[in-house]
């Protein structure tokens, strides 16, 4: 005579508990974040540039003439006199090459959201590993990698992006790996490193190393994940840093770009119209506050997630 063994009610597998326990912990996050005000301007900021970014396209195939309206080649044949001010057709006028300046901010906030946004993620990649391996390691490890990013840290980041713009053709991406390269073995690496010391020290990866736990396995597993918060943190200065300094290179003619905010201001500068404000600010205002407000859109979203991040921080 057989008999069957009753059915066992199958525990939660494991990926669901830690699904369940990371969407609680979305949750109080959000909420903690929508209580900071400096957050949500930020946010708000970044969503209204993403619209334009997502706009312009849209426009360019279904309302604008590709032959006015093109921000790189276009002509604006119905306005006379060159630079136009703002009108119905041109709401933030032309620029000395006849060209629609609202078609160029448009078409150069997707560049500068790509550009922060790989810098900000080589930034991360780096610094944490960066900052992992020195805090586990130690030793000639870690002096190595600290007297490199003492180093990067002497040497001012703009003026090494100018030697090197002006030595070899820097587009977007080069411009972006440079800048994750800079900022990773830089000061976000110590600043990680510094939080990965009080990582490795904990019981845990002790555990881990008596129950045969290799090094990578123990990095990526139990120090990586413990330094995100405050990657991610340094993630949104990095893109602040990365569309500044853009700006700058662009202003300065020395990225090979088709176009961007500060080649925008570079060609009201070369046209000689720059110190010319109160008479011609269609050519600067636009895209000098465009670097302005989604700077400071993510300084004020970086700040927010540093009340998230950092309990002490946070207001009782």
């Amino acid at each position: 005579m057989t008999t069957e063994a009753a059915p066992v009610a199958a525990a939660p597998s494991l990926w669901k508990m830690r699904l369940t326990l990371a969407g609680r912990s979305l949750k109080q996050n959000w909420s903690l974040f929508l209580g900071t005000r400096i957050g949500l301007l930020g946010l708000a900021i970044i969503v209204f540039y993403l619209l334009l970014a997502a706009a312009h396209p849209i426009l360019m195939h279904t309302i604008w003439d590709e032959r006015t309206y093109d921000p790189i080649i276009g002509y604006a044949f119905d306005e006379p006199v060159q630079p136009a001010p703002p009108s119905l057709s041109h709401p933030l006028g032309t620029d000395p090459l006849g060209r629609d300046i609202l078609s160029q901010l448009m078409f150069s906030t997707r560049s500068e959201f790509l550009l922060g946004l790989l810098a900000a993620l080589m930034t991360v990649c780096i610094g944490t590993m960066v900052g992992a391996i020195a805090a586990y390691y130690g030793g000639w490890v870690d002096t190595l990698l600290m007297r490199l990013a003492d180093i990067m840290i002497m040497m001012p980041a703009i003026s090494i992006l100018i030697v090197l713009s002006a030595l070899f053709e820097v587009g977007h991406l080069e411009l972006a790996v440079l800048i994750g390269l800079l900022s990773g073995f830089g000061g976000t690496g110590v600043v990680l490193k510094s939080q990965a010391l009080s990582v490795v020290v904990k019981p845990y990866i002790e555990a881990a190393r008596a129950a045969g736990g290799g090094t990578l396995h123990i990095l990526l597993v139990h120090v990586v994940p413990n330094l995100l918060p405050l990657s991610f943190l340094y993630m949104m200065f990095t893109v602040t840093s990365a569309i500044f300094s853009e700006a700058v290179l662009s202003f300065l003619g020395l990225l090979d770009v088709r176009m961007s905010w500060g080649l925008m201001i570079h060609t009201t500068e070369s046209a000689g119209y720059l110190l010319q404000v109160t008479e011609y600010w269609w050519l600067i205002f636009p895209a000098s506050l465009s670097i302005t407000l989604l700077c400071s859109s993510f300084y004020l979203l970086g700040r927010s997630l540093d009340e998230v991040v950092n309990p002490r921080l946070r207001r009782t």
